[in-house]
């Protein structure tokens, strides 16, 4: 067992007795659950493709220690050290993004990777944690500098972030940004018409992007429609054939037919091999992580922590629920992982970048380490 004097002033001890050991306990368990679930879920798919049965394992497992060491590196530095990291990344992020528009690999319609050493990474997974550290900072040097612009500032990023993404086109990515960018705006504390304004907005660009996206369009009405597309269809058969048990591991036949088992649908191949009660204790863990962020996040006065682990955390809420409702058919489908769980290296090391920021900005009294913080 870990250890540390509380006297000590070295950084690992500092950091053992801020840490919300909590959170990181049960950040380790969706982690681990998440790699079971990889083990459970790709070799299926990998064959089907004519890879080898442990091509996405080995993948997974490649990206995973980078992640988890990621997250650990980033829960252990200052405030002012977060805020930087959080402006050059987001910086180079959006400049990734403008590139991956000419450069970038399509893949079922969509260009949102572009080539790295030979390593296809996805940019957008990156600028959704980066961005709501930027716009907190904003909103907080709003509220602190009268006449700085916090609010139109913010806005504009996130004007520029979404025509980014819907530029590739990724509508559900842009989505949850944007639904994360007016939950902060409405922390800040602004005027209720600002709230009314942009839920006309909102219904507004609901409406257009019905209108000049034909793949959402279509997503939108398979909801609605009372045939089941094919994956979806095999989803559902899956929970059914699972039960509150389980078939048991490796039994489940739902991974042999859905395409995306091993990143959209894994949800689907837990439900059918480990039952309801699994599956019941994966949403556990993620709400149990929204819940006891948000109660961190009101015990704190500092406006930057608030709005940015509420931020963080409400993100990482709402792709799940997104993923989680997309398998079970109440939500159009849309291609974004479960945090932690579903495969792909992009995917992993965004949400490990974004759960690494909110453990350090949830560390005991970090503020004070930056109270002489100039902006």
């Amino acid at each position: 067992m870990i250890s540390f004097s509380r006297n000590s002033r070295s950084v690992f001890a500092n950091w053992w007795w801020t840490i919300d050991k909590v959170l990181l306990v049960m950040f380790a368990a969706i982690i681990i659950l998440g790699a079971f679930l990889t083990f459970s879920a790709s070799p299926s798919v990998a064959n089907r493709i004519g890879f080898g049965s442990f091509h996405f394992v080995k993948k997974q497992m490649l990206f995973l220690p980078a992640a988890v060491a990621g997250m650990l590196f980033l829960s252990m530095l200052s405030l002012k050290n977060i805020r930087r990291i959080a402006v050059v990344g987001y910086a180079a992020t959006i400049l990734l993004m403008l590139l991956t528009l000419f450069f970038g690999v399509e893949n079922k319609g969509s260009t949102r990777w572009i080539s790295i050493l030979g390593f296809q990474l996805q940019p957008s997974e990156f600028v959704k944690p980066l961005f709501v550290m930027v716009a907190a900072l904003l909103f907080e040097a709003g509220k602190k500098y009268q006449d700085f612009p916090g609010v139109a500032l913010s806005a504009g990023l996130f004007g520029l972030t979404a025509v980014l993404l819907l530029a590739q086109p990724d509508v559900g990515m842009c989505v949850v940004v944007a639904a994360i960018w007016c939950f902060q705006l409405f922390l800040s504390g602004v005027p209720l018409i600002f709230i009314w304004a942009l839920a006309a907005a909102g219904l507004v660009g609901a409406v257009g992007i019905y209108a000049f996206f034909p793949h959402a369009q279509a997503r939108i009405l398979q909801l609605f429609s009372p045939e089941l597309s094919y994956q979806v269809k095999k989803a559902m058969a899956a929970f059914e054939n699972g039960g509150w048990f389980g078939v048991g591991p490796g039994e489940g036949v739902a991974k042999l037919h859905i395409p995306d088992a091993h990143t959209d649908f894994i949800f689907a191949v837990a439900a059918e091999e480990y039952g309801m009660i699994f599956c019941l204790v994966i949403v556990g863990l993620f709400a149990a992580i929204v819940m006891r962020t948000m109660l961190l996040s009101c015990k704190e006065n500092n406006l930057f922590i608030i709005l940015a682990s509420s931020g963080l955390v409400a993100s990482f809420g709402l792709q799940a629920i997104i993923n989680m409702a997309s398998t079970l058919h109440i939500a159009p489908t849309k291609g974004m992982a479960l945090p932690f769980i579903s495969y792909g290296g992009s995917a992993l090391l965004g949400t490990a970048l974004g759960m690494g920021m909110l453990l350090a900005i949830t560390r005991k009294n970090v503020h004070a380490e930056d109270k002489d913080e100039e902006y």
